[in-house]
């Protein structure tokens, strides 16, 4: 903690003011300078705070009915870009995991009886399979474990994994102009062999049997490789058309699978296939909570760490939904290759016809 000269330590100093005043604001000035230096330091997965703080979510209200005494709450709960379960790294130092960030406001809403529904907003073009399905599942346990409706909200995207987890809300509010769909999974792949063999760089791994290194980037992709990872994906993408008929009622399997093809929709189009219950808008998710919990007056609350200010229902909005073309961008720390990931995400190709 930066510690400046008091007026308690000028006097027992016996120091001239103007002394006092430009060490202080020497110390206050390098104090900032380390802060932004420490903070800048991406690589040593630490920063620097000012002060002591509790980290622990707050909540605070963004809309309310008119009136005294309103006790009912409506919450907010973000799923904002790509879901992965793992913590990025930004300007200031590592941010949230949001898969740990969203179970944490669902754990909070729970927690609180006041919360008679909750909202959960979604920008996301999908993510990891196991993250998106964490995700889905505790939205399935708050649901049971607390009888309160959940509506999912689908702004400007909410494709692959970003529906896999609205498939886990009572109702679907999806806006005109989103971008929803892309059910189905994807694993990219990428060889390098062709390439070092003609500059004259050869790989071989020693392993323990002939699948250890399968899909690696330094040898073709055989037959039989293929053949195993198509199996995977054919699995999780039988689970993802489970979610989709179990969020999706009204959809035949063979309705499902007909949609299923990795197209994406708008608004509208989705209400015309089933996907999702309404065109709408926030405040139409809103009203559709209060009329779903029985709840004449409430207020609208969001969950966000200390520090942060948030102004109304629509504040903190992520980041553009990114349109991810390099499906595994994290390629192994020396070259910049990393192991191929199980995915339900758009891509932002365009479907085939």
């Amino acid at each position: 903690m930066v510690r400046l000269l008091t007026p308690d330590l000028q006097r027992s100093k016996g120091l001239p003011r103007i002394l006092i005043m430009r060490t202080n604001m020497r110390i206050a000035l390098a104090a900032l300078v380390g802060l932004v230096l420490v903070g800048c330091g991406q690589n040593t997965g630490w920063v620097v705070k000012p002060v002591p703080l509790n980290e622990a979510l707050e909540e605070t209200a963004v809309a309310s009915d008119r009136g005294l005494f309103i006790t009912d709450k409506i919450a907010i709960v973000d799923v904002d870009g790509v879901i992965l379960n793992q913590r990025d790294v930004g300007l200031f130092g590592a941010r949230d995991n949001p898969v740990s960030l969203f179970i944490e406001k669902l754990d909070k809403a729970q927690a609180d009886p006041s919360v008679k529904a909750v909202i959960v907003r979604i920008n996301s073009p999908g993510g990891g399979v196991t993250a998106s399905d964490i995700m889905y599942q505790r939205l399935l346990r708050f649901r049971s474990a607390r009888k309160a409706p959940v509506i999912a909200v689908i702004e400007d995207v909410g494709a692959s994994g970003g529906y896999y987890v609205a498939c886990g809300a009572d109702e679907i509010v999806a806006h005109p102009t989103s971008v929803t769909g892309s059910i189905g999974v994807i694993v990219q792949t990428l060889s390098l062999a062709g390439t070092m063999q003609k500059i004259g760089i050869t790989a071989k791994a020693v392993t323990s049997g002939k699948f250890k290194d399968m899909i690696s980037p330094f040898k073709p992709l055989s037959d039989e490789d293929l053949a195993v990872v198509q199996k995977m994906v054919d699995e999780f993408y039988s689970r993802f058309l489970k979610v989709v008929g179990a969020g999706r009622g009204k959809l035949s399997q063979e309705k499902i699978k007909s949609l299923a093809d990795g197209r994406v929709f708008t608004g509208e189009q989705a209400l015309a296939e089933g996907l999702v219950d309404q065109v709408g808008y926030m405040d139409d998710a809103i009203l559709l909570a209060k009329k779903s919990s029985g709840s004449a007056r409430v207020k609208v609350v969001i969950y966000h760490r200390p520090l942060g200010y948030r102004a109304n229902a629509y504040s903190a909005a992520p980041d553009m939904a990114p349109q991810v073309n390099l499906v595994n961008v994290n390629l192994p720390n020396i070259i910049g290759l990393s192991q191929p990931q199980f995915l339900y995400l758009w891509t932002g190709r365009a479907a085939r016809p």
